[in-house]
């Protein structure tokens, strides 16, 4: 599809929206006004402010290599060998206590997780480790059952600004804990977030390791798609998020990686019309990402942005996302995070250099037919034009990448309990399938997945 095609597909769909009977009031403006409040003014004390809660995941993943196969394992013997499937159980235990803030100008708290995991699936040849699944010895034995201090931080907070030191759980564009596995990835470091407005909040960090998701120590930081090996020491991040109008949302960030890169990142949401009838939402993701330091990940320039839109009619959303990227190399995020906003962002991330990718999607949620909670959806997006062999550097293996296509599609369903005891557990099942030619990397595959997440509360 070319850029024309898409640019008059928006043009239509926009123009189709107008028939939408919109809020007015969702289009004006919000003027800058500071809170009313302060949260540290209603602070109940370090005892009385205190909770214990947590939550416990029941998480399998069945891969199977469609074409030559993609894992290998140990024998007893030390050799490796190929297999064309790999199956991964566990279930992954949160337990995290939170104080309240002590009551004062300056109030004061702490909060500690610990992280269980049990592998259910013990056999070295289904699990195919190590992995970033299911955590196991070198020799790929895995590790029945282990724990780690997940969240380790104390907090000070003046009016509503919060300064959280140690280990803690981020949510940034850039710097984003991960939560699609048994259990979740975390920070080392500090953050400041600062919401002294009503409508603008701030953000401000700087970390130095990283806690992954299915490892008990700590991580230096290195790169999703670079070279193995090559690490950094900090990864340090600041940004705004702002409301200008209450159906739009912007959020503009930036970041610096020591010696790997600055990335830089703006962001839009905006809704327009009312659901009921027929509303359109826009998403619009962009990232700038240049080499910095002792550029040991090589040189990079790098643009990379997604365009969604979405109509949604009462129970129903169509979605039509275009990505783009802009580089010799892969657009590229920190290993252990989240940190890639981009529509595309699926099984695959759609972010081979030079590639162009356009992802269709149907959402069906059931609330409007009686069943709240529940929801379908399905997908499917190709990937066309990969081309790395303009790359002149060392941290990507990306020469042989020239005209590389693939595709994936997906069907999935959710349920989250409304009400009860089990209030918020949720149940989601996908199935995904990935085809690719044979250079582009995330190879050819089907996956069965099944997560059970149940919340509880103790204090």
């Amino acid at each position: 599809m070319k850029v024309p095609t898409l640019s008059a597909l928006a043009l239509s769909i926009s123009a189709f929206s107008t028939v939408a009977q919109a809020d007015p009031q969702s289009q004006d403006y919000i003027p800058l006004t500071l809170k009313g409040s302060s949260a540290q003014a209603q602070a109940s004390g370090f005892i009385d402010g205190q909770s214990l809660s947590g939550s416990t995941r029941n998480w399998y993943a069945r891969e199977r290599a469609a074409r030559a196969p993609l894992w290998k394992y140990y024998k007893s013997d030390g050799t490796r060998h190929p297999t064309h499937s790999r199956e991964n159980w566990l279930q992954g235990t949160i337990l995290n206590y939170s104080s309240g803030f002590t009551q004062g100008t300056v109030g004061f708290a702490v909060e500690a997780a610990g992280y269980n995991a049990i592998a259910l699936q013990q056999s070295r040849e289904a699990i195919a480790g190590p992995n970033n699944r299911t955590l196991t010895h070198s020799d790929g034995d895995p590790v029945g059952q282990w724990s780690k201090l997940g969240l380790g931080n104390i907090k000070a907070r003046v009016s509503n600004t919060t300064l959280t030191l140690g280990r803690q759980s981020v949510d940034t564009p850039m710097i984003a804990y991960i939560g699609n596995r048994a259990l979740p990835s975390s920070f080392q470091g500090a953050f400041l977030h600062s919401a002294e407005f009503d409508n603008l909040s701030l953000d401000l960090g700087t970390f130095d390791r990283v806690s992954p998701r299915t490892e008990q120590s700590l991580s230096k930081f290195r790169s999703e798609y670079g070279a193995t090996g090559v690490e950094t020491d900090r990864a340090s991040t600041a940004g705004i998020n702002y409301q200008p109008f209450k159906s739009l949302s912007t959020s503009l960030y930036a970041t610096q990686v020591d010696d790997f890169w600055n990335q830089y990142y703006f962001g839009a949401n905006h809704v327009l019309g009312d659901s009921a009838v027929l509303s359109l939402s826009t998403g619009l993701n962009y990232y700038k990402t240049v080499d910095a330091g002792s550029q040991k990940m090589g040189k990079i320039d790098n643009d990379t942005y997604s365009l969604s839109l979405g109509l949604t009619h009462q129970a129903h959303t169509l979605s039509a996302s275009w990505q783009q990227v802009n580089g010799n190399e892969y657009f590229d995020y920190l290993h252990e995070t989240n940190g890639i906003y981009l529509a595309n962002s699926l099984l695959s991330d759609f972010n081979g250099p030079n590639e162009k990718s356009l992802q269709l999607s149907y959402v069906l949620n059931m609330a409007p037919y009686g069943v709240p909670g529940l929801k379908f959806n399905l997908y499917n997006a190709r990937g066309w034009g990969i081309d790395g062999t303009h790359y002149r550097g060392t941290a990507y293996d990306v020469n042989g990448l020239n005209g590389e296509t693939h595709y994936e599609w997906g069907i999935g369903t959710s349920y989250a309990v409304q009400s009860g005891p089990l209030r918020d557990t949720s149940i989601r099942a996908t199935y995904t399938t990935h085809r690719a030619s044979k250079a582009q990397g995330d190879g050819s595959l089907d996956e069965f997945r099944v997560v059970t997440t149940i919340p509880f509360n103790i204090l």
